[in-house]
């Protein structure tokens, strides 16, 4: 039974707990719902409700409040200097994995912005030091949220601009920010993943002549930092390394030198040893064979010259 009532928790199987309150961090039938609201008492989510004020009129979006439209780059920009302006105030409190604010024209949706931290802790954190804070002349409403996955919480038909229910829909309709702006905020987080990524030892801190000799293994740094120093000492001058002799090196396997040969088998040493041992047996003999000839030309010419005398 256990089992059963986890696997249909926050679904619309779920009888108990409303499934849009779990998916979205709020539900159009508010305190009026038949379904119970559970709160989470810890979550890498904050919901601010109702912060972000649009620059149009959110009943007739794209027109001012005298009816006349506006122009889409200025409610953009408004946007986006919000959006960078909270960003900047959040970062304070820990590392944003997300920030999203709702474009829904709902009332328990509108201009809801969900930011979601790193760590519980940081939301936490950034919990305790909104509480009773303003932003523009209104309260700040904080409090944690239950949405953990966006993927599920957003409205797939509006980000293939295919929702008929427009701005009343209820999944998160997710204002955009341009490319730079995010490569911007989101960026430091990235540069940082990467250096850490890039110093696992304590060493990672120290210069770049220091972390070759470390990291080259067996000195390898140090060679090539010395190495004017080691050919000055020897009288020899260094190897040349210009891009011109790597141009007219190969890099075909068969242009590189063998650095370590394949060791051959006791049965291929036994014979390559019996094959020199035939090769020098054969040359003693053929020795042999000179000398004995050289030797018989020798006695032939004695007689000769006894004869003479």
């Amino acid at each position: 039974m256990a089992e059963h009532l986890a696997s249909i928790f926050g679904t619309e199987k779920d009888r108990v707990n409303c499934p849009f309150y779990f998916k979205i961090g709020a539900c159009r039938h508010g305190d009026r719902c038949s379904r119970l609201h559970t709160k989470p008492s810890i979550s890498p989510t904050l919901l601010l409700s109702n912060m972000y004020q649009r620059l149009d009129n959110a009943i007739t979006p794209g027109l001012d409040s005298q009816g006349q439209p506006m122009d889409p780059r200025q409610i953009q920009e408004h946007f986006e200097n919000f959006y960078e302006d909270l960003f900047e105030e959040l970062s304070k409190y820990g590392e944003i994995e997300s920030l999203n604010v709702c474009d829904n024209l709902a009332d328990h949706m509108v201009g809801n912005v969900y930011v979601q931290f790193r760590e519980e802790e940081h939301a936490a954190n950034a919990l305790r030091n909104l509480t009773g804070r303003f932003y523009a002349g209104r309260p700040i409403i904080v409090d944690f949220s239950p949405v953990t996955d966006f993927r599920e919480a957003t409205c797939r038909q509006y980000e293939e601009n295919t929702c008929n229910r427009g701005g009343y829909c209820n999944f998160m309709h997710l204002k955009q920010i341009s490319r730079e702006l995010r490569r911007k905020l989101f960026g430091r987080y990235k540069r940082r993943h990467r250096s850490r990524s890039r110093s696992h030892s304590p060493y990672g801190h120290r210069n770049f002549e220091d972390r070759q000799v470390s990291h080259g293994g067996r000195n390898q740094g140090r060679r090539h930092i010395d190495r004017d120093q080691y050919f000055e000492e020897r009288g020899r001058k260094p190897r040349s390394r210009s891009p011109g002799r790597k141009r007219n090196r190969s890099r075909s396997p068969g242009g590189r030198r063998n650095r370590s040969p394949v060791r051959e088998g006791s049965a291929e040493r036994r014979a390559k040893i019996e094959q020199w041992n035939r090769e020098r047996e054969q040359a003693d003999a053929a020795r042999k064979n000179n000398e004995y000839i050289h030797n018989g030309q020798q006695h032939d010419d004695h007689p000769q010259q006894d004869q003479e005398e």
